[in-house]
């Protein structure tokens, strides 16, 4: 069996009963697995797992070990604290050994009590003694350090490495400028601070948009990014990377104790100069405890560093010393970690999810699976192009991930465990809600359903777009009220509206009598329109006010606008591939060219589109609106310019001919003004529109 086909095995199958020959077969695929995650997690910084899985693994290993001890082997990764030193580094044996801690699974209340528990039954305390008293910080997601001073003078820097002996990280260490090179205040003649360096979230982002700005790869998550700086072999590349430490106990201390309990040692280490974490608190009894982890998860997306849980330590250290250790372990600390933000699953099929504004998406069916507190089944893929990028295939095994509120999204393919058998994923041809033609949209990189006015996915979008101010303007009609009427099943398209009966409104939820007539009302004054709103009111993709404008004033009818050619449409002003080609897919679709119909057969009308002037002194010119004019709305100001030829700009520019400014103009002014942009009132206008 190859190695390959041994580390795709059945990881969590229970362990069957006997040390049979599938047990030892099972304990080497999981010691395998095992080393292979710590080399590439401690040494590569290149993870091809989340912690979850690892975590799990270990503790089905640590199961038959206990079940089996005649298994147990002193190079079995349950006896080992950490990975191997890398070998181009000089190697530091650490003075006090660096251990890990446990791990508690159970992500709920329980975790915590069940620590107490232990700490309690090896101290030999009843029910009726006193609480425990603890100390509980937060648990950084960063490398761990132990930073040794001699006289008060940082002499050396190493990493956990194998917690006997680490790797000699000193001169990177000295570029970070968290940690101090001397003490300050009163210290012994030795003393190790241990901490964590970690990256915050903002310098990440950064480090991985100049990434992406260089077409480099991006990494995984700040911890394997500050890993990496780290143990740099070049100090001065780890010196740009604005990695920070925070300190959260110490190894060799020489001389008197610093504290007599924990919550004290780091109150010392932060007078002697040491970041320490100001989220931590000492706290009595196992409910505290577990008060504290409900509280830590609530705070979580607000820090500015990556935890993934929090950790618990007896605060006394003459309490700390009777528990001592157990294995590799403290028995007078725990990490209670919260539930998996990432998780690894299979990817069994993709299905597409069509939005309100056309859009397909994407979306991955997976083999249910636990990651951050809930049970997931689904994950966004975004869009057709990166399904690509992650070289992903149906039937693929994939790391996915939930943080806090957000949706569910695969982040990593693992090829290493792709089947025989996979499926490519095409992106289809037709809406599969609504059977009208896709295309893609190559400036968004999307692919969308062109049925806009017949579609069942886009009908809240398509409906309140249709009565909005600028489009048919249809007063009261607001997404509540289309909500309703979808509700209640009393419009599918928005030719239906022009259908609808006062009772059937007054039907509705807080409508009477008054408020469904004052809505008949507004509908029926939306009939009588322009066949520029019209244009605009159909929604169609890239076609904005201005578009609608120039369409209707080139072309002067509907019809003409259904039949033209994309060389037709390209003679329109402003008018490019992309938008030509979203006109010319939307009107090839026979859903939309019905509703259209159905909307001129009840009654929606417009006068033929008066000739643009091009014979007058602003045909061309670039106008601003600002401010408030003194009879004019900007709406009617704009349509007076529009039909003399002129064009409206929303902002103003070297290529702006007039500012038009009414009472209280603000900025725009002031920038017309300092690029020296002629600014006129209201009253000039009308005089070179030539009107009175």
């Amino acid at each position: 069996m190859s190695n390959i086909e041994n580390m795709t095995m059945d990881l969590f199958a229970e362990p069957v009963t006997g040390p049979s020959v599938d047990v030892i077969e099972q304990v080497r695929n999981y010691r395998d697995l095992l080393n292979l995650w710590n080399y590439e997690y401690y040494v590569l910084d290149t993870p091809s797992v989340p912690d979850a899985e690892y975590d799990r693994v270990f503790q089905a290993l640590v199961a038959i070990e206990n079940e089996f001890p005649q298994l147990k082997t002193p190079d079995s990764p349950t006896q080992r604290v950490g990975g191997e030193a890398r070998s181009d580094l000089e190697k530091i044996t650490h003075a006090v050994p660096m251990l890990s801690i446990h791990t508690e699974t159970d992500f709920s209340r329980g975790g915590a009590q069940a620590f107490d528990e232990r700490v309690r039954k090896a101290m030999g305390w009843t029910e009726s003694m006193s609480a425990v008293q603890y100390c509980a910080e937060l648990k950084f997601d960063g490398l761990a350090i132990n930073l040794r001073y001699v006289d008060g003078v940082l002499v050396s820097a190493a990493t956990r490495g194998d917690g006997l002996v680490g790797e000699d990280v000193t001169a990177n260490v000295r570029t970070i400028r968290s940690i101090p090179l001397r003490l300050q205040g009163v210290y012994p003649p030795v003393l190790e601070v241990r901490g964590e360096v970690i990256m915050h979230k903002k310098d990440f982002e950064r480090i991985n948009e100049e990434q992406r700005a260089k077409d480099l790869k991006t990494f995984v998550n700040p911890r394997n990014a500050a890993a990496g700086f780290l143990r740099q072999l070049d100090p001065k590349v780890t010196a740009k990377r604005r990695l920070s430490f925070y300190a959260y106990g110490v190894g060799e201390v020489e001389g008197e104790a610093l504290a007599t309990t924990h919550a004290g040692i780091l109150d010392r280490l932060q007078g002697l100069g040491f970041p320490v974490a100001k989220e931590r608190r000492v706290v009595d009894g196992w409910e505290a405890l577990a008060d504290f982890h409900e509280w830590g998860a609530e705070i979580r997306e607000t820090l500015p560093f990556e935890i993934d849980g929090v950790v618990y330590k007896v605060n006394s250290l003459a309490e700390q010393a009777s528990l001592g250790f157990i294995s590799r372990e403290p028995r007078w600390a725990c990490a209670h970690k919260y539930p998996p933000q990432e998780a690894v699953t299979v990817v069994e099929a993709i299905d597409i999810q069509v939005g309100r504004t056309g859009k397909l998406t994407p979306v991955a069916r997976l083999r249910p699976v636990f990651v951050g507190g809930v049970t997931i089944a689904n994950a966004t893929l975004h869009n057709e192009d990166f399904i690509g990028e992650l070289g992903l295939m149906i039937g693929d095994s994939v790391v996915v991930r939930r943080a806090g509120d957000v949706i569910p999204e695969v982040v990593r393919v693992l090829p290493e465990r792709r089947p025989e058998h996979v499926e490519a994923f095409v992106m289809p041809d037709v809406c599969p809600v609504c059977g009208s033609e896709t295309f893609r949209d190559e400036e968004d990189k999307d692919t969308r359903c062109t049925g806009g006015l017949f579609c069942p996915a886009q009908r809240k979008q398509a409906l309140v777009h249709f009565a909005s101010r600028l489009a048919l303007n249809i007063d009261g009609m607001g997404e509540k009220v289309v909500d309703a009427l979808l509700n209640a099943d009393l419009v599918k398209t928005p030719a239906d509206l022009y259908q609808l009966l006062p009772l059937e409104i007054m039907s509705l939820e807080r409508f009477g009598e008054k408020s469904a007539m004052n809505l008949i009302e507004a509908i029926e004054k939306s009939r009588q329109t322009t066949l520029n709103r019209f244009i605009y009111a159909l929604g169609i993709r890239h076609v904005g006010e201005s578009t609608a404008r120039d369409l209707a004033m080139h072309f002067r009818s509907i019809d003409a606008i259904q039949k033209a050619t994309i060389e037709e449409l390209l003679m329109v002003r402003d008018v490019g591939e992309v938008i030509a080609e979203s006109i010319r897919h939307f009107f090839d679709q026979a859903h939309n060219l019905e509703v259209i119909d159905s909307l001129i057969a009840s009654g929606v009308a417009w006068p033929e589109p008066e000739a643009i002037a091009t014979d007058n002194e602003v045909a061309g010119k670039t106008f601003v609106l600002t401010g408030t004019l003194p009879t004019l709305s900007r709406e009617e100001a704009k349509a007076m310019l529009l039909a003399k030829g002129a064009k409206v700009a929303g902002s103003v520019s070297k290529k702006t001919n007039y500012v038009v400014a009414g009472e209280a103009a603000g900025s725009k002014l002031e920038k017309a003004q300092s690029l020296g942009v002629q600014v006129i009132d209201e009253q000039a206008m009308k005089k070179l529109l030539g009107v009175d």
